[in-house]
């Protein structure tokens, strides 16, 4: 794509992405904008993982549109086209599966992954590292949230190999796992 055109690509995606997530909230005790987390994704990306494939940053924005909020798969590929779409349906859980299936499916799934959809992913899972560490959902005791770190582990060491510096964003964020 034109570099010109980058910009307003990666914006259409924010502003799509703050619409369908408008009302919806991080499970943070500050309740922040959840809109906050695909924009970190994009970012972090970006910066630390030196990407600058706008499908995979658009993706990342994205990632969360179809599994939880009511776009759907023909709006994105209407709006955003195939290749976007492609990564974000890899990276959709199916809500109609019972949670503990769903985090199976992510380990079983994670060899699988397309370069695009392995660094959604692994952007997602050290930006909730990040997130559980620094501001952990008020909910959860410590050993939810080890387990959280243990599990994201697995899906991240399941993935294909394709960004030793998000690897290495991903395990300094699993350095912080929660001990006490």
């Amino acid at each position: 794509m034109n570099q010109q055109r980058i910009a307003p690509a990666l914006l259409d995606a924010v502003m799509f992405a703050a619409e369908r997530h408008r009302n919806q909230r991080r499970k943070d005790a500050e309740a922040s904008p959840y809109i906050n987390h695909p924009i970190a994704l994009a970012h972090l990306l970006a910066t630390t993982g030196g990407v600058d494939d706008v499908v995979v940053l658009q993706a990342a924005i994205l990632h969360d549109t179809i599994e939880d909020t009511d776009t759907t798969e023909a709006e994105l590929r209407a709006r955003f086209g195939e290749a976007v779409t492609d990564i974000v349906i890899e990276v959709t859980d199916d809500k109609a599966l019972p949670k503990q299936r769903r985090k199976e499916l992510q380990v079983e799934h994670a060899p699988h992954k397309s370069t695009g959809a392995a660094l959604v992913k692994l952007a997602d899972k050290t930006c909730n590292l990040r997130d559980i560490a620094a501001t952990p959902p008020a909910d959860w005791s410590l050993t939810r949230r080890q387990d959280y770190f243990d599990w994201a582990k697995r899906v991240v060491d399941g993935l294909p190999q394709v960004n030793d510096a998000m690897l290495k964003a991903f395990a300094e964020a699993y350095a912080a796992r929660p001990e006490s």
